[in-house]
């Protein structure tokens, strides 16, 4: 296995506020990593370090053999929010098109025209996620799941070896998140995926390991996870909130599966151990 990105002793503060210290993660290629933690435990700034935003005060990141500004063109990022507003008047092509900007691809000559192979890599990543009847769509028409399926062409169409996404079901209802989740294991047959979220029971269903992020970072394979330790990543009792869905992920799931979602976006249960399944990498 080899390490597609890999941190040692990274250290960041803003101001005289540390928010990672010590921090510690290798990366193989082709896993499927889950980044937890509380809010301004850091997430945030992890991935702005890993995307080459932000320079480590301490320690160092090498993504893909490079520093993380070098790879940033063979990196796709999924925000968790659009960078624009809901209102702006632009139509679903000209936002996927953007992700051919700064990737090696796009725009051709001075003149700064989109090419051909620009507009059918577009229609090839809009079809890859499901969405290419949106093509022509006004950004202000989508609903949250079809902003998101966008979002993720947006990344797809660069071609990128590693996919990063900050929690890509925050504003989308169960069955979409199943959906995108899906299409995410799907993904993660030909490149590395991180993906943050709150819903950690629910993405131990795919990813092979969870990496909690609290300031400082440990990784768990996803049969270790249990109530206790979420309950002491968070710092207070975490609820237990019942979706009803299924996967398909190459095994079975259950219905009903019970999550840990620190938002508590149903009513509070007592705590109990996560139900989690997979788990084959230690970090």
């Amino acid at each position: 296995m080899t390490a597609v990105i890999d941190i040692q002793g990274l250290r960041f503060a803003y101001a005289e506020a540390t928010v990672l210290e010590d921090v510690n993660l290798s990366i193989q290629d082709g896993e499927f990593l889950g980044l937890v933690g509380p809010n301004a435990g850091g997430k945030s700034t992890l991935l702005k370090l890993i995307l080459g935003l932000l320079e480590p005060q301490a320690g160092r990141i090498r993504v893909l053999g490079h520093s993380p500004r070098r790879a940033r063109r063979r990196l796709g990022y999924v925000p968790q929010y659009p960078a624009f507003p809901r209102d702006f008047p632009i139509r679903v092509e000209d936002v996927v098109l953007m992700g051919r900007l700064g990737t090696g691809h796009g725009l051709l000559g001075r003149v700064g025209r989109y090419r051909s192979a620009d507009r059918q890599a577009v229609r090839q990543a809009l079809r890859e996620v499901e969405a290419a009847e949106l093509i022509g769509r006004q950004i202000g028409t989508l609903s949250g799941g079809q902003m998101q399926r966008v979002l993720l062409a947006r990344a797809l169409v660069g071609d990128p070896a590693i996919l990063i996404l900050d929690e890509p079901t925050a504003n989308i209802d169960q069955r979409m998140e199943g959906e995108i989740f899906d299409l995410l294991a799907t993904l993660n047959r030909r490149m590395t995926i991180i993906v943050v979220s709150h819903d950690i029971a629910f993405i131990s269903g795919y990813v092979s390991r969870v990496a909690c992020l609290n300031r400082t970072l440990l990784c768990h394979a996803t049969d270790d996870i249990d109530g206790q330790m979420i309950n002491e990543l968070y710092g207070e009792e975490v609820r237990q909130i019942s979706h009803e869905h299924s996967h398909a992920h190459g095994h079975e799931h259950s219905h009903g599966h019970s999550h840990a979602d620190v938002h508590g976006q149903a009513q509070p249960r007592s705590p109990a151990p996560v139900a989690v399944s997979r788990g084959h990498a230690h970090a």
